[in-house]
């Protein structure tokens, strides 16, 4: 059973405006196996139904291009006029089954969870600049199903070769006493045959793996009772009820923020004017690491102080502690500007905790000169 960051069983349905909000960011179920069984059939389709025509264009072109004459074979422009138009046959004659894969190939993806263009999609993430993350997801839920269906595709494809030679030997084996007419559409007939069976095996991973996404997706929606209460009052409540709520969940915030320092992977200090709490669990779905606390002062010592008594690792970089403290909100992620320097302070403080575990050697003094944008920087 999914659980949020608070602790509560994710057990309700997602209401309309999770699953718009959701379907805005492409969080939406896919299936990659759907597409290839579907460009597959047709390509199979196809060459069953315009094979005999592409055939015969090639066995064409070939019956010219061996009586060329010399003349043409040495003469550089006459040979290029050639290539050209033997190439434009070819692209003609194999046109219909180009077009139909195309078609296919775009309506496919459309079948399970409609057309969406989402900008989201292109934004960075942190979690493909960690290779720790990268690690966590090769033994991930999704890495498993990706493996599982990869052998069964390759066990799939053995099969089928392993059908084709054991029903057809006889008919290949003949193929080098047939003519080259015969051999061309003999070979064409047996290779259209065999992505049909191909086709056949690949519908049933794609059987199995259009529910699991329809699940999987299902579950990454799933809420809490308190979210959907909170959504609801937030959608059908008057104006004024609105700002007490976003008022309410504030204060909540505030206090809620002391309590989640215990939890954060480093904080970040100025190293006495502010200091930030950040926390990066990619396995809770963030993108990037995320804020706990901030403050500045009186407040930026009782972080310290409640870090250093729960052992969280506290390093002083002034120039990227105020850049977090000012461009990034609490229970929010990072910028995408500053990945990069807080991926080197993590990395640093994931090497000082397998070195603590007797796991790694002692990891060099964290670099001062952190990569912060211009346009992220704050004076002192």
């Amino acid at each position: 059973m999914a659980e949020s960051e608070s602790g509560q069983d994710k057990t309700e349905d997602p209401t309309d405006k999770r699953k718009r909000d959701s379907r805005k960011k492409g969080e939406i179920a896919r299936s990659k196996e759907l597409n290839t069984v579907a460009v597959t059939l047709a390509g199979a389709g196809g060459l069953l139904v315009f094979g005999g025509h592409l055939a015969d264009t090639l066995m064409d072109l070939m019956r010219i291009n061996f009586s060329l004459s010399r003349e043409v074979l040495i003469d550089e422009r006459s040979m290029g006029l050639f290539l050209l138009a033997s190439g434009q046959k070819a692209l003609w004659a194999a046109q219909p089954l180009l077009i139909m894969l195309f078609v296919i190939a775009f309506v496919a993806p459309i079948i399970l969870g409609g057309f969406i263009f989402s900008g989201s999609l292109l934004q960075p993430k942190f979690s493909r600049m960690n290779p720790l993350a990268g690690i966590k997801r090769m033994f991930s839920l999704n890495a498993l199903t990706e493996l599982l269906k990869a052998m069964a595709k390759f066990v799939l494809i053995l099969f089928v070769g392993w059908l084709v030679l054991l029903n057809d030997r006889i008919a290949l084996l003949s193929i080098a006493n047939e003519s080259l007419e015969q051999a061309i559409i003999h070979s064409a007939v047996v290779v259209g045959w065999s992505a049909v069976w191909v086709s056949a095996g690949l519908l049933l991973i794609a059987a199995a793996d259009v529910p699991f996404q329809l699940w999987q997706t299902q579950k990454k929606l799933k809420m809490t009772k308190q979210e959907v209460r909170d959504e609801h009052k937030d959608s059908d409540g008057k104006p004024e009820v609105k700002q007490r709520i976003r008022q309410l969940q504030r204060e909540v915030s505030q206090r809620r923020m002391m309590a989640a320092i215990p939890d954060a992977d480093v904080i970040i200090t100025n190293p006495t004017h502010y200091a930030v709490a950040l926390q990066y669990d990619p396995e809770k779905g963030g993108a990037a690491p995320l804020l706990l606390a901030k403050g500045s002062d009186f407040i930026a010592l009782k972080i310290r102080e409640i870090g250093a008594a729960h052992n969280v690792q506290i390093l002083e970089s002034p120039e990227l502690a105020r850049a977090i403290y000012y461009s990034t909100e609490i229970e929010q992620e990072i910028p995408a500007g500053l990945y990069l320097a807080v991926a080197q302070v993590l990395a640093f403080v994931f090497q000082v905790r397998q070195h603590r575990a007797g796991k790694g050697k002692r990891p060099d003094p964290l670099n001062k000169d952190l990569p912060i944008p211009d346009d992220l920087r704050r004076d002192s």
